[in-house]
């Protein structure tokens, strides 16, 4: 008999602590989730909130994603704590960078998702994780970005102007009532990247919080990433 899918459920998948080094010598603990029985389709590397305000590899939204979507949408799920985070997984070496330094951990959990035969990697940012997606993550073997509440603070029109020159598409879902950008100014700062889709979500905040909405974001990430897997308008709601 099906069950609802809830919000602390954990679908099937192979569920592997991973090591992550940079170049600058620092250890990052992470995990990867992969379909249970099958290669996957894509994979979704995944860079989570500002780590001091409570931001790292379980912040909810990308802990659902991987609890999920390898079930659901034979994605690959990377993730892992940026320098200096803690989670339940551990702590990575190394102190926050502000974006900058950051530039180390998202070359080199790239290179170990191409480097261990991933396939079509693709880069999922929430709030701080936006910042250095748009900072540093337009790197060739990137498919794209999708980016939840970007705040626009560290990332610059410069930045901007460096994924429109990669002609790598963006995915931004911005919360009707979000903190620090809301659609419409989304939209005016988004323009200047023609492959860029600011998508509103309405009654959102920069948190998510609501199955709802983290239904919402789940089913904009497989439409881009892999809109096979749909079945039809939106994910299941059973399993």
């Amino acid at each position: 008999m099906a069950e609802q899918i809830r919000a602390a459920t954990i679908l099937p998948a192979r569920r592997t602590d991973i090591t992550i080094r940079t170049e600058d010598g620092l250890n990052l603990v992470g995990e990867l989730a992969l379909p249970a029985d099958r290669d996957p389709a894509a994979t979704l590397i995944c860079l989570h909130p500002l780590p001091t305000q409570g931001g790292m590899m379980d912040s909810h939204v990308l802990r659902k994603a991987s609890y999920r979507l390898p079930a659901l949408a034979d994605l690959a799920v990377l993730r892992f704590n940026t320098r200096g985070a803690t989670s339940e997984r551990g702590t990575s070496d190394g102190e926050f960078g502000d974006g900058v330094t950051e530039r180390l951990d998202v070359e080199a959990a790239v290179d170990w998702a191409v480097g261990n035969g991933l396939s079509k990697p693709w880069l999922l940012g929430w709030s701080f994780g936006t910042e250095v997606t748009l900072k540093w993550g337009a790197l060739p073997p990137v498919e794209g970005g999708i980016l939840l509440s970007p705040p626009l603070r560290r990332a610059t029109d410069e930045d901007l102007d460096r994924w429109a020159e990669s002609g790598k598409p963006l995915t931004a879902l911005v919360p009707e009532f979000d903190d620090y950008l809301r659609p419409e100014e989304a939209r005016q700062r988004f323009a200047r990247v023609p492959k860029a889709d600011v998508i509103g979500v309405d009654g959102a905040k920069h948190l998510w919080v609501g199955e709802n909405y983290v239904r919402i974001v789940l089913t904009t990430i497989v439409r881009v990433v892999n809109p096979a897997a749909l079945r039809g308008a939106d994910l299941p709601t059973e399993w």
